[in-house]
């Protein structure tokens, strides 16, 4: 498991994890859409010498590991670790993952862009995910020349990254904001301040488990650091407003939260059939009743790890290869039983 799900953070009541992501790409160098095979495996070998050279102490602590190397199983569990995007998998034939032995740095090679480096830490830790990847991006320029303009900042595949490049995300566990109808008001201001709101796997993805992901949509015209600190603003907000809500709605009505609550704690104790929607959802109702102090026997951490546990990639791996969605469902819920 990655650091971010092995490990709690700062405001971990709702915040489940911070990712700074930077974008980068080589100078004079076609964008990986239209990169040759040797090219990309040459963009490959470059990287993984910068990061390695810069440092030699890295060498122990970082892997390469070719996409084209990984089984479909492996390919969906990097996925949902979120150590890896869809998007790289459409580049398998050049595409690769160099990685920390924590798993809270990683480097995309060959993704939408040449280099994407990303920082994941549980928690709300936006600014030290930032000096993290920063780090590693002086690392890989003292010895690779990035595609760089003086009036647009660093160029990238997709004009939504032009400028600095970055992108900081904070991943929230937000349902009684959702439960009170509240979190649509958050999308919508969210949108007119610049920010994008995601689910729990990024663009195009649904809001599982009242899992939502908010992170900055400008990357051009403010620094780094003024788009860390506009996003850390609102989601401390956020964070507020979450913790507010849980409180005045156990104190309106504690016998239906409690209900709800229970009855999903009984279903993941007993069921022997659930798929993975149903068991985010009651995984969701447990972590409140954890952070209200209504669950004494299970932590935020088992509950964090278990939402990746019960995914298909995990749960296939788990128990010896690919199976059908039945026996799927019939897997992931014995899992489930043993684990809480």
């Amino acid at each position: 498991m990655p650091k971010w799900l092995k490990e709690i953070g700062p405001d971990s009541d709702v915040v489940i994890s911070s990712r700074i992501r930077l974008a980068r790409n080589l100078e004079a160098t076609p964008f990986p859409q239209s990169l040759k095979e040797p090219q990309g495996r040459e963009i490959i070998s470059r990287v993984y010498d910068a990061v390695i050279e810069g440092n030699s102490s890295l060498k122990n602590d970082f892997s390469l590991i070719e996409i084209n190397s990984l089984n479909r199983l492996e390919k969906m569990n990097y996925v949902e670790n979120n150590l890896i995007s869809p998007d790289l998998l459409k580049h398998s034939d050049i595409g690769a993952l160099l990685v920390n032995n924590d798993e809270a740095l990683s480097i995309m090679i060959n993704e939408e862009d040449h280099i994407r480096i990303q920082c994941m830490l549980p928690g709300l830790q936006l600014s030290e995910g930032w000096d993290m990847a920063n780090r590693i991006d002086d690392l890989i320029e003292e010895r690779i020349k990035y595609a760089y303009n003086e009036r647009l900042g660093y160029l990238t595949s997709c004009p939504t990254n032009v400028g600095t490049g970055i992108r900081a995300s904070v991943m929230l566990h937000l349902p009684v904001l959702n439960m009170t109808g509240y979190m649509s008001n958050v999308i919508k201001i969210a949108g007119q301040i610049g920010l994008a709101v995601r689910g729990i796997h990024g663009e195009g993805t649904e809001f599982t488990g009242n899992i939502y992901q908010i992170s900055n949509q400008i990357t051009l015209g403010m620094t780094e650091e003024e788009i860390i600190k506009n996003l850390q603003d609102v989601v401390r907000q956020i964070v507020q407003q979450e913790r507010a809500l849980r409180e005045n709605l156990y104190v309106e009505r504690p016998v239906e939260l409690e209900d709800r609550i229970f009855r999903s704690y009984g279903l993941l104790k007993n069921a022997r059939l659930i798929t993975s929607n149903e068991a985010m959802k009651l995984i969701s109702d447990l972590k409140l009743g954890v952070n209200l102090k209504l669950i004494a026997d299970i932590n935020l951490q088992q509950l964090n790890e278990l939402m990746i546990m019960i995914q298909a990639g995990y749960i296939q791996k788990q128990f010896g290869g690919e199976i059908g969605e039945h026996e799927r469902d019939k897997k992931r819920a014995e899992l489930i039983r043993r684990s809480i």
